[in-house]
């Protein structure tokens, strides 16, 4: 029977020593010989790990983005109820006089939609900056508010006040949101850099690793991977809206136990170079896991931008990612945050232990 783990629980297996900060510490340790684009592809990660070490420190004192955008998306449902239930009160509480339910009401169902995709997606960077237009709104229908007739200027101007900071907080998550360990070349590429620690020897964790075959299993947006050769394969992924790309890719470097080193090959959707490193933790606390990925997406620029539009961060991806790996690695299936498995009928646990240890 599967444990139940909390989100808080899953991701301390990413903060622990030897985790994302190690990685963003300690370059000497990701210095490959894998060639010009390998080690550009490194440089680029631990700029881009560093930016995330900056983005910690600096944003909004420590409060956590996401429940915070939580906390909005909630705030701007109940807002929007209140708008279309009660249009008449609310523009009278805040000092309005005259019948304005028709505008109050498209008010309300805008902060009702808003709301509804903020809580939709995991980092709704997009939504929120959509929350920061309709605040926009609201201020400048306050400010046409203080020319009508017996408007009550005192509640106007604390309504908007209030609107104002909401505006500022809508701002500063979006900002939040919008960055990450994930960072852009100056030709639109993609950079991104992530570890895990995992209760598991390396040999364990680069013989699964190695079968691409498997990566599926942890990997949501891969559809499938099949090996063309000894050191080929051939990739097809989701992307947005329902649709696929494809591309063959090579081996670069294969060290057992240690290093697994990858790139794409001319003519493929998606042009990418990817390494991923199996270290021993310290104190025998399993394996470091870090992988770095450098790719450009499909169309650039727009397509990346397509892509965060439908949820589909590319930090948060190979995050979850990894930790659906840790999950697997050690308990033998994937478990959601509400301690749901997903996935597959069947379990990897003692059989793959089993089999790896024979």
């Amino acid at each position: 029977m599967a444990k139940t783990q909390t989100r808080k629980e899953q991701d301390r297996g990413l903060e622990q020593p030897g985790g994302e900060e190690q990685f963003a510490q300690q370059p000497g340790q990701l210095q490959q010989p894998g060639g010009e684009a390998q080690r550009r592809m490194t440089r680029d990660a631990l700029a881009a790990g560093r930016a995330g070490e900056r983005r910690q420190r600096g944003g909004l004192k420590g409060l956590n983005e996401e429940r915070l955008a939580r906390g909005l998306g909630w705030f701007s449902i109940g807002l929007g109820v209140a708008e279309v239930v009660a249009p008449r009160g609310l523009t009278k509480l805040i000092g309005v006089r005259g019948d304005h339910s028709g505008l109050v009401r498209l008010l309300g169902m805008r902060e009702i939609a808003s709301g509804i995709g903020i809580l939709a997606q995991r980092r709704p960077a997009a939504s929120l900056w959509s929350r920061v237009g309709g605040d926009a709104m609201d201020l400048a229908l306050l400010g046409t508010a203080f020319t009508l007739p017996k408007s009550n200027r005192g509640r106007l101007a604390a309504a908007t006040a209030a609107v104002a900071g909401v505006t500022a907080l809508d701002v500063l998550c979006s900002q939040q949101l919008s960055r990450g360990h994930s960072a852009r070349t100056s030709d639109g590429a993609i950079r991104v850099a992530q570890a895990v620690t995992i209760n598991r020897s390396p040999e364990e964790l680069y013989r699964f690793w190695r079968d691409f075959q498997n990566l599926p299993r942890f990997m949501n947006h891969l559809e499938s991977v099949q090996a063309t050769g000894d050191q080929r394969s051939h990739w097809v992924a989701k992307a947005p809206a329902g649709t696929t790309v494809e591309w063959d890719a090579e081996i670069t470097e294969d060290k057992p136990n240690e290093v697994i080193a990858w790139r794409s090959l001319e003519g493929a959707d998606v042009d990418n170079v990817g390494s991923v490193r199996f270290e021993r933790a310290p104190g025998g606390r399993g394996t470091v896991v870090k992988v770095e990925m450098r790719y450009n997406p499909p169309a650039g620029r727009l397509g990346a931008g397509v892509a965060r539009l439908f949820g589909e961060d590319p930090e948060w991806q190979v995050k979850d990612d990894l930790r659906r790996f840790k999950q697997v690695m050690e308990t033998g299936e994937i478990i959601t945050t509400e301690g749901q498995s997903a996935g597959r009928a069947s379990s990897t646990s003692w059989r793959y232990d089993q089999a790896v240890r024979n």
